[in-house]
């Protein structure tokens, strides 16, 4: 994917705030801090277009990242930080639950997953979420970096059977670092929305 346009579009909480120009949606979905914004300006190559934070459950909303006029980028508020109130939990739920079920727009769900870490209780809710509303999916784990090659084998099966992974559902080893990853994720992403073209270096 060449990136000639990326852009910041709109913080969103309810369906009337969602872009009406029907383009293809990819959404990210996981734990504070598994590093969805630095993904996201990874795959597009922007440094901080998608803002990382060291505080965690700061995302409240769904953020909306436009990239070449083709494609949104849907970044959910990150879950399991626990100074966010139990009040303010399931109204994230409620939020991301009514995206996923309804938004016809969303092609491919990424559930971003830290390598280093078996998935969370809330990984695994998560997951099984998407397979009850028939979400296309994409695994992916990141901070690779941060483990030796050695034990990448290791690292994935412990997700994949934590998760109970439908086999037929992609994973994407992934380090923001390195880069390690970029295309093949681009590759899956433009599986999803359709579209054929060659990878940006």
């Amino acid at each position: 994917m060449k990136i000639t346009q990326s852009e910041f579009i709109i913080s969103a909480v309810r369906p009337s705030q969602y872009p009406v120009d029907a383009l293809p949606e990819i959404a990210l979905a996981g734990r504070s801090n598994v590093g969805k914004s630095s993904l996201i300006n990874k795959l597009i190559l922007r440094k901080n277009l998608a803002r990382t934070s060291s505080q965690p459950g700061k995302t409240q909303q769904l953020n909306y990242y436009r990239v070449n006029d083709m494609v949104y980028f849907v970044d959910f508020p990150g879950y399991g930080y626990a100074k966010v109130s139990k009040t303010q939990r399931e109204l994230f739920g409620q939020m991301i639950e009514t995206y996923i079920r309804d938004r016809k727009e969303l092609k491919l769900q990424l559930l971003v997953i830290d390598m280093r870490h078996a998935p969370s209780k809330d990984d695994v809710l998560m997951y099984h979420w998407l397979k009850h509303y028939n979400v296309p999916t994409c695994i992916v784990c990141t901070k690779a970096d941060k483990i030796p090659k050695s034990k990448w084998d290791k690292h994935v099966k412990v997700i994949k059977e934590t998760l109970e992974a439908d086999p037929r559902d992609s994973l994407v080893m992934f380090s923001s670092e390195t880069g390690l990853g970029r295309e093949k994720l681009w590759e899956v992403i433009n599986g999803a929305i359709g579209h054929i073209t060659e990878i940006d270096q």
